[in-house]
């Protein structure tokens, strides 16, 4: 497996990772056992930078992951996150108070199972608490041997100097594909300048990027991408007519549409680290083989033509999830 290191970090990841979301009801009816499969799978291979928050399923992810690296936590690079709340009725909120760093570390290794993360992000920034406060409760667990790098999610550009200042950051988790490329602008450059690595989440678009997702009829009835601008009537219609380039550089390349969005991804520089979500192990194993991808200039050309920043119809996420990043 092709190595990259995040950043000037040190850290040494695979240039694939394994994001273990959507191995949560949130686009549709998971099964654990074919999800640890997966986790397995990705191991296997060298895939072994596996990402989970406390946040997903409440909690339940960081249970189903510690199912399956128990026995296999040498072979990981573990990677967890705090403070985006999700409560039991639904309503969502953020918390970046040191002492619920600590609350928050401690909860996530039991359910892990583990006593130490490689990694250790801030999911989403809390607006109320400097951010030089959070990250120096993370240095605490850092000195306390829990942690071994600090790494951010969706947060702003002076956000990031700001974290940046008081303790290096490792890595910069953020969402980045061909339909997602706002961190162009500023974030991406911030980055690079600070020596910070950048870990993409959703690299294959929630999965639009797969070109199987051209109609609601292709997503389950509970899928919560039905929620999402750019999946609903109106936005999606629009969305599609941009595979066509994808599909035909696929086609070129004789590899999948997911296949070539992710060696795009991975074309933009060695300090990216996409960490593609599944919950098959076949797509584990279609990911990986992405890095034998080689997109020539014409290929890179023709997709940065159909896909410019700002291109798709749509945010990101519906209007309280935006609140939520960039700050």
């Amino acid at each position: 497996m092709q190595q990259r290191e995040l950043g000037k970090s040190g850290l040494k990841v695979p240039a694939m990772g394994l994001g273990c979301m959507t191995m949560t009801p949130i686009y549709g009816a998971p099964d654990d056992e074919r999800s640890i499969a997966t986790i397995h799978r990705a191991i296997e291979l060298g895939a072994n930078f596996i990402d989970t928050s406390d946040m997903y399923a409440q909690g339940k992810n960081e249970e189903l992951v510690g199912r399956a690296i128990a026995g296999r936590r040498e072979h990981v690079i573990l990677a967890t996150k705090f403070g985006n709340l999700r409560f039991p009725d639904g309503s969502t909120g953020v918390s970046g108070k040191p002492e619920y760093v600590v609350e928050a570390c401690e909860k996530s290794m039991q359910r892990l199972g583990v006593d130490f993360f490689d990694l250790y992000y801030i999911h989403r920034i809390d607006p109320d608490v400097p951010i030089e406060d959070t990250v120096g409760a993370m240095v605490k667990l850092k000195e306390q041997g829990k942690i071994g790098y600090l790494g951010l999610s969706e947060a702003g550009a002076q956000t990031i100097r700001r974290a940046h200042a008081t303790h290096p950051i490792a890595a910069l988790q953020t969402e980045y594909s061909l339909w997602s490329r706002d961190v162009e602008a500023e974030i991406l450059p911030t980055c690079r300048e600070l020596g910070i690595g950048f870990v993409p989440y959703s690299p294959l678009g929630r999965g639009f990027l797969t070109a199987t997702i051209k109609s609601l009829d292709d997503l389950a009835e509970k899928d919560r991408r039905r929620d999402m601008p750019r999946f609903q009537d109106g936005n999606r219609e629009t969305n599609v007519k941009l595979l066509a380039t994808l599909e035909a550089v696929a086609e070129k390349n004789r590899c999948t549409p997911a296949q070539a969005a992710l060696a795009w991804v991975l074309a933009q520089g060695k300090d990216v680290v996409p960490i593609p979500g599944t919950k098959r192990p076949e797509r584990v194993d279609e990911n990986v083989a992405a890095l034998e991808v080689a997109l020539d200039a014409n290929d890179m050309a023709q997709l940065d033509a159909t896909f410019p920043p700002g291109v798709a119809r749509g945010t990101r996420y519906p209007a309280g999830g935006m609140k939520r990043v960039g700050l």
